[in-house]
């Protein structure tokens, strides 16, 4: 009807033709013109904040998948946040110190040492490094925005302002002032060549494998009756002059032995004795010495004079092998150590410490009274890796030189038992190509191990997303937490705020700007080395001054100091801090429990004695299809961006959300999983939305009226009584609970296959069996209302599922809410989520009915599947069979027309009893009676098989049988419920499996692979005993096809039925 009215529906393209990249680009463009993020913004101030803290990427590099997936679930939680009632900040940050811009610079400026910087000076060096630290920020920003984020990146945050750096100076000074700060020791990986110590990171990038002497030591233990001696060995005989105790492990066997040529005894590990030469008995067939005389006695090895656990040479103390570190003794050096890191693979059992050149060694000396926290440490190696003065014999020498002298001297003492030579792997410098040592450093430590109970404390108070991660990991890293060493001996970071005089006598430490300047008396504009190494604050004394000393922050200590520093508390919004702190939510990836989350977490407690964060979803580690890291060399995964030109953001981000990655497992990428939701979700969708417009177009122009949803003629408050529109709108109002429900617990893994289902359900029952009413076939007040109800839920699912999908969304949107009238918001994200409405009465029992119904349909296309005949050919009837007088009801009542049309059956008929259309199953209970029986189990397996359907159902009444002349009770066999019960087992153990908590309600759908007679048993005793299942799972196990997507878990299975082993697959789904 030429010039008819309408609601201003504008025609759609075909799926075909919908070229989602294109429409996103179309959507972004549309975002910019009307400042949607901002618009947002200014829409929700005044709401209830919701707090987000970004933790900071650096920029020195593109982001990959693992930052697209962390930067997805930011963005679905906080846009959900924004459109339920609240106003949510979200600025960007930027790591900008560290590692990855000085190791850029040092390519490009060729630097190689630590003297090649301070040559060509600190403030050189840092402002190159000042200079590229963002070199990739637009081509973040790029791929975020691309991405469909929204997030500030005008008002974002970077670690390298002054601002951020004042607060970590601080924060800093609050920790130092609680006690909580002290100078320690840290071994840490060491280039000789490069005069600095160096990061694991740096270290692991250089092994070689090289020779290097090995050599076994005699300790002589003091006031031992037999004169024994421990034998320690050891590959790094530099080491020795630096000994201050031994190690063996508490609960290993250890011997003590006699040479009997020499009488000497030692003490090793009994499993390692083998190392002592002489110690064991010669083979039989060696060789004899040369020096041996003919028919000389083979040596009988030594003689094993008592053994013992390592645990009773604990404390035991002996004599040093070199005179250098002996008077250490009286102050409780050279005894024995028990820890469970010695081990039995090499060695002698017996683990010589020096704690200045060996991690463990200084945790165990540690924890053994041997060392102090805070006390200086014999090192005597300097910083070009050659002994100093302390060790006489060998000073000036470099260590590794000093090895051979080292050897002469103990052989000359009647210390070395044994030597030799060993090719191992090596770390070397990567830069000068040096070996590297593992030396002790100075360090700044805040005392975590103080604060322990505290952390666990706080971490019980967070609520983590999988809660294992939560539980297990993270708190066993508290658990076991040591002290942070949170100084680094590098050049672009944020300085110590520490100034001390030179014998560490006075310690000053500063907290802000303005306390620097009055300080030293100088304007203070820049808090990076270069601006205040310099400055010197008077010695209190009056005697000098004090400097600054040379470290700066270790950047994690920047990174957790974000919720304040970014905001720069307390200098300024220290109101706005204290409402938003903790933050409501976190997230990234499972390396971060070590890192970003742990230090968050730390200093949280440390200053204010709370967590960080309220909730936390933790994602696993996006992997090649291979299962492989991706690796750019190997060229073993798409581009993100090539993938997202190809199928759209909003694809990839739902394959990413809708995947094992969620629960911090890993994902194998593949680009056709990305495709899969482009044609399994986006197309039916598309196709749903594009047919609701062309029949609303179509509608207008017969009835000459404006579609109006809302209209009391035909909307919603018109009271369609037809049973799908009464099912949809229960379904949606289902869909709205249970995406509020979990959202509010964080499981994204369960809201993802829930919408995906629903869509399915919209477009394959709704849509598919609405068809004809849509197209006006019952009336046009008919088809309005069928249209008025589409229409409506297609409106709540983009609203639904605005924050997973929000170019899609806003697409679909942007053309509905033309029938929304002039006071429609302009954007999907500046609408309020459909809130959670109580059920109304008969919800349940419609979504019951409906499930029934499909159910049914999937049964008899798979029966027509089986006797290859296609459902164009026509059935006469189509019994249902079900003990369930209700499910027959639900099936002959209003959905009786559906069914018979999509079954294309002329007739519909129910029945009750399935002992009409099938046969009992009796199999017997293997575990039970295979003990009690043992050989005649065989004789009554057949005979509980060959039952007869009157004997199973008598068995049923009386409880009792006779098989083979053994009388079986109701446990011994499985008639019916024992198959069942068992398919219930199998579902719990999946449910287990899958990480589902007793309280997730889920669907169970069971598939049978074959179609014979083993089959048929069991799918008629899963019929039959449907109630009891149904009790059990809380709901009905679907006995059809597992969908290709919205799966939570699936597996394959196989069941003893009879003799047959019956294959099916198990799977489960969101509950819709």
């Amino acid at each position: 009807m030429a010039g008819a009215p309408t609601c201003g529906l504008q025609d759609v393209k075909e799926g075909k033709d919908y070229h989602f990249p294109t429409e996103e680009e179309a959507v972004l463009a549309f975002w910019t013109e009307i400042d949607a993020f901002r618009a947002q913004l200014e829409r929700t101030k005044g709401s209830p904040e919701y707090s987000f803290y970004d933790g900071p990427p650096f920029a020195t590099g593109l982001p990959h998948y693992g930052h697209l997936l962390a930067g997805t679930l930011k963005d679905i939680v906080t846009r959900y946040a924004a459109c339920t009632g609240h106003h949510v900040e979200r600025r960007f940050g930027w790591d900008c110190h560290g590692l990855p811009v000085e190791h850029e610079i040092d390519k490009q400026l060729n630097i190689t040492t630590r003297d090649d910087v301070l040559a060509i000076g600190i403030d050189t060096y840092n402002e190159a490094c000042r200079a590229i630290v963002m070199r990739y920020s637009g081509e973040w920003e790029k791929v975020v925005t691309r991405m469909g984020r929204w997030i500030d990146f005008r008002n974002d945050y970077k670690t390298m302002d002054p601002s951020f750096m004042e607060s970590v100076w601080y924060a800093f000074k609050q920790l130092f002032d609680k006690g909580l700060v002290y100078r320690g020791f840290k071994v840490m990986p060491y280039s000789t060549g490069l005069s600095t110590p160096l990061s694991n990171f740096e270290a692991g990038q250089n092994y070689k494998d090289v020779s290097d002497p090995c050599v076994s030591v005699a300790f002589p233990l003091d006031g031992d009756e037999e004169g024994a001696a421990l034998v320690a060995w050891t590959t790094t005989p530099w080491t020795l002059p630096s000994n201050l105790a031994l190690c063996v492990h508490p609960t290993l066997e250890y011997v003590r032995v006699r040479d009997p040529a020499s009488g000497q005894v030692y003490i090793v590990l009994e499993s390692r004795l083998s190392e002592i030469p002489g110690a064991l008995p010669p083979k039989a067939g060696a060789k004899k010495k040369k020096d041996a005389g003919e028919g000389a006695a083979a040596p009988a090895g030594f003689q094993v004079l008592a053994r013992f656990p390592g645990a009773e040479l604990a404390g035991r103390t002996y004599a040093p092998a070199f005179p250098y570190f002996a008077h250490l003794k009286q102050h409780g050096a050279f005894k024995v150590n028990v820890d469970t890191y010695v081990t039995a693979d090499s060695g002698t059992g017996v683990v010589h410490q020096a704690p200045a050149f060996g991690e463990e060694d200084y945790r165990v000396c540690l924890a053994s009274g041997v060392i102090s926290k805070g006390e200086d440490l014999p090192c005597p190696v300097d910083a070009a890796g050659r002994f100093t003065a302390e060790v006489t014999d060998f000073a000036g020498q470099y260590v590794k030189d000093a090895d051979r002298g080292i050897i002469k001297w103990l052989k000359e003492a009647g210390r070395l038992v044994d030597q030799g030579q060993l090719v191992h792997s090596y770390p070397f410098c990567w830069r000068s190509d040096t070996p590297l040592l593992y030396k002790a450093v100075p360090s700044w430590f805040v005392r975590v191990e103080e604060i322990k109970d505290r952390l666990l404390a706080n971490n019980r108070q967070t609520s983590w997303v999988p809660a294992f991660v939560q539980e297990k990991r993270f708190h066993n890293w508290l658990e076991n937490a040591r002290d942070w060493a949170i100084s680094r001996s590098r050049f672009w970071g944020t300085p110590l705020p520490i100034w001390v005089s030179e014998d560490f006598s006075e310690v000053v430490v500063i907290g802000s700007i303005a306390e620097l300047e009055a300080r030293t008396g100088e304007k203070v504009t820049d808090l990076h080395r270069h601006f205040i190494d310099q400055l010197t604050i008077p010695a209190a004394d009056g005697r000098g001054v004090l400097r600054r000393v040379d470290e700066v922050f270790d950047c994690w200590f920047e990174s957790g100091s974000m919720p304040y520093a970014q905001k720069h508390y307390p200098f300024e919004n220290r109101d706005t801090f204290a409402a938003t702190f903790p933050a409501d939510f976190v997230s990234e990836g499972l390396d971060q429990t070590r890192g970003w989350f742990y230090t968050l977490m730390v200093l949280s407690t440390a200053l204010f004695d709370k967590p960080a964060f309220k909730n936390l979803i933790c994602s696993g580690l996006v992997l090649a299809a291979d299962g492989k890291k991706m690796s750019k060399r190997l060229k073993n995964y798409p581009d993100p961006m090539e993938v997202v030109h190809k199928y759209g953001a909003d694809a990839l981000r739902l394959y990413l959300i809708n995947s094992p990655v969620v629960r911090a497992e890993t994902l194998k990428f593949r680009e056709d999983g990305v495709f899969g939701v482009v044609k399994d979700v986006f197309l039916p969708w598309y196709n749903a939305y594009r047919f609701l417009v062309q029949n609303v177009r179509r509608w207008e122009g017969e009835t000459g009226e404006a579609f109006n949803p809302a209209s009391p003629d035909y909307g919603a408050a018109s009271g369609s009584t037809n049973v799908l529109d009464r099912w949809i709108r229960a379904a949606t109002r289902s869909l709205a609970a249970y995406v509020h429900a979990e959202m509010g617990a964080y499981r994204l893994y369960t809201v993802v296959p829930y919408l995906v289902r629903f869509i399915d359900d919209l477009t394959n029952v709704y849509v598919r069996l609405n068809r004809r009413r849509l197209k006006g076939r019952g009336g046009t007040r008919d088809a309005g209302q069928a249209l008025a109800v589409l229409f409506d839920v297609l409106l709540d699912v983009c609203s639904i599922m605005s924050p997973f999908t929000p170019f899609f969304t806003e697409a679909m949107y942007g053309n509905l809410r033309r029938a929304l009238g002039p006071d429609a918001p302009v954007s999907i994200h500046l609408r309020d989520l459909p809130k959670a409405q109580d059920a109304q009465e008969g919800d349940a029992q419609i979504q019951d009915s409906v499930r029934r119904m499909t159910t049914v349909v999937e049964l008899a296309r798979t029966i027509r599947d089986r006797h290859a005949r296609g459902v164009k050919v026509p059935v006469a009837r189509l019994t249902v069979v079900h003990p369930d007088a209700d499910f027959l009801a639900d099936i002959s009542g209003p959905l009786s027309a559906y069914v018979a049309e999509e079954c294309n059956a002329r007739a519909l008929k129910v029945c009750a009893d399935p002992l009409r259309f099938c046969s009992l199953s009796a199999a017997p209970e293997w575990g039970v009676l295979g003990r009690r029986l043992g050989k005649r189990m065989g004789a009554v397996a057949a005979g509980v098989a060959a039952l007869t359907q009157d004997q199973i159902l008598a068995f049923e009444l009386e409880g009792e049988v006779v098989v083979a002349g053994e009388r079986l009770g109701p446990g011994d066999v499985k008639i019916g419920a024992g198959l069942a019960r068992e398919a219930v087992n199998r579902v719990q153990r999946l449910r287990k499996k899958a990480g589902l908590q007793a309280g997730d309600p889920v669907q169970v759908v069971l598939c049978l692979r074959g179609a014979g007679e083993a089959e048929e048993r069991l799918r008629a005793a899963l019929r039959a005993e449907a109630d009891a299942v149904a009790d059990a799972l809380g709901r009905a196990l679907r006995l059809e096809q597992v969908p290709a997507t919205g799966v939570l878990a699936r597996e394959e299975q196989s069941l003893r039925v009879g003799d047959a082993d019956v294959a099916f697959e198990l799977a489960l789904l969101p509950d819709p």
